[in-house]
């Protein structure tokens, strides 16, 4: 009889822990505006991170981020990719691959989801990810999902029983995303959305909140979404952003998607691509201007541009940042945390990754640090303390200096009683400019005083920069 006592004590025990949320997380900092104005974002490639390729592998290393200024850690998709259809590297399904062995080392592609809601058993579990987050947290840090959703793998459940949410040929086949002339897009490992369906838009909130209020994420990194209606993310992110404050990243660079209460920051492409053009010779200082004054006109003042040099597709797709910037590369890198926005570092970055990551099966940045980790680091500490590269929704100013030289890129930041200069020479060649400033400065990158006065001659090896701050 003892025994029966017991039971109403075990219920009580039993419903304390039914209560405490799932994620059971160290509550996140709270995201504001004022912290996004200093922040850099790290893309984190957890399949490639190190060899192990596991949350446990990168959460051990989240405190070293801050020694580069992370604010921001974006990972790439975490839940688990369909079997079906599932690619392999040169492009084919790996279904094709009659060798049991190579077949088995094809993983498919990160955005060939097969659920929204579950971990990819490869990265390792759910408690791990909670880790992972909680260790983010405690750091000061924000974490935000790469999310898919312009469409699903083969697998996810919704081709059974929903197969009302995918978009159908005439012959009411399910496709693969399709361009507009009706040909594929080659993304054969996965099947089209039709965002003309409200119950699949319902849906797809349903599982982005999920996240939100169950593990307490800080936002989404969403994927491909100029197919996707601007109507579905005023309503999905009004919804989730009641929930608490979140921070919204489109891959995209069209201003319709940045309008106010929509996304907080998109990629900065036109940027990216127009400074290797530069470098290449293809394009100009005249074009950098044009596009320095594009942003300044059509976006809003509170819209953030995200800079960068690489990312996961450059990298695996364009090419490393030597094969494309060469020995430009360190310039280019110091552009996108100077010029208004926010910087990003892709995993590898850091450790000087020189080669292509494989996409779709498993490989690995190096883990040695050297010149582009202190690089990082000092460029790092410039832009989380230094309000004249503020680069948020309350952005320092960028006024464009001329040089009398059509090589040499040079620019004030400023915010209140802060500002700091930028020098670059964008060719290959010795180059010589006078610039329109007076007084001391310190030569950042190298450490040293500088005196100079208006319109002194200002010689530059090729891809020197300086940054002087006062």
């Amino acid at each position: 009889m003892k025994q029966l006592h017991l039971i109403p004590y075990i219920i009580t025990i039993l419903l304390a822990f039914s209560c405490k949320p799932k994620a059971e997380q160290t509550p996140a900092p709270i995201l504001t505006d004022t912290a996004l104005e200093n922040a850099i974002i790290y893309e984190a490639n957890i399949r490639q991170y190190d060899p192990e390729g596991s949350f446990k592998a990168f959460t051990k290393d989240i405190p070293q981020l801050k020694q580069l200024g992370v604010k921001i850690i974006w990972l790439m998709p975490v839940f688990p990719i369909s079997e079906t259809k599932r690619k392999a590297t040169g492009g084919d399904f790996a279904s094709l691959i009659e060798d049991e062995t190579e077949r088995k080392k094809m993983l498919g592609s990160y955005y060939a989801v097969s659920d929204y809601t579950k971990i990819n058993p490869e990265f390792g579990t759910i408690q791990d990810f909670r880790e992972l987050v909680k260790t983010a947290h405690q750091n000061n840090m924000y974490v935000i999902l790469d999310w898919v959703p312009n469409h699903t793998g083969w697998d996810h459940v919704w081709l059974k029983t929903n197969p009302e949410f995918y978009a159908k040929n005439n012959k009411g086949e399910i496709t693969d995303p399709l361009n507009d002339d009706g040909t594929s897009k080659g993304w054969g490992d996965v099947a089209q959305l039709d965002y003309s369906n409200p119950d699949m838009q319902k849906a797809m909130i349903k599982d982005m909140m999920y996240w939100v209020e169950t593990e307490d994420i800080d936002g989404f990194r969403c994927d491909h979404i100029e197919p996707t209606p601007v109507a579905f993310w005023k309503k999905a992110i009004t919804e989730l952003s009641a929930k608490k404050a979140l921070f919204m990243l489109a891959e995209n660079d069209d201003p319709k998607f940045m309008k106010t209460d929509l996304f907080d920051m998109e990629y900065g492409w036109k940027a990216h691509h127009l400074i290797k053009e530069i470098v290449h010779k293809e394009k100009t200082l005249k074009d950098f201007d044009a596009l320095m004054e594009y942003i300044d006109t059509t976006y809003e003042n509170d819209d953030i541009i995200m800079n960068f040099v690489t990312n996961h597709d450059e990298n695996s797709w364009a090419g490393t940042i030597q094969e494309r910037l060469g020995d430009a590369a360190e310039l280019a890198t110091a552009l996108t945390y100077t010029i208004p926005g926010m910087p990003l570092i892709y995993s590898g970055q850091e450790y000087n990754l020189n080669h292509r990551l494989k996409f779709f099966e498993k490989d690995s940045i190096p883990k040695t640090k050297s010149n582009m980790w202190a690089l990082l680091e000092k460029l790092g500490t410039l832009k989380t303390t230094n309000i004249a590269l503020h680069g948020g929704k309350a952005k320092a100013s960028y006024k464009r200096l001329h040089t009398g030289n059509n090589q040499v890129l040079a620019f004030k930041r400023y915010k209140e009683n802060k500002e700091l200069i930028f020098i670059g020479n964008l060719s290959d060649s010795l180059q010589t400019c006078q610039l329109p400033i007076t007084g001391p400065f310190k030569d950042y990158i190298k450490d040293k005083s500088l005196t100079h006065q208006e319109n002194d001659t200002l010689t530059l090896q090729p891809w020197e920069y300086k940054i002087l701050v006062e």
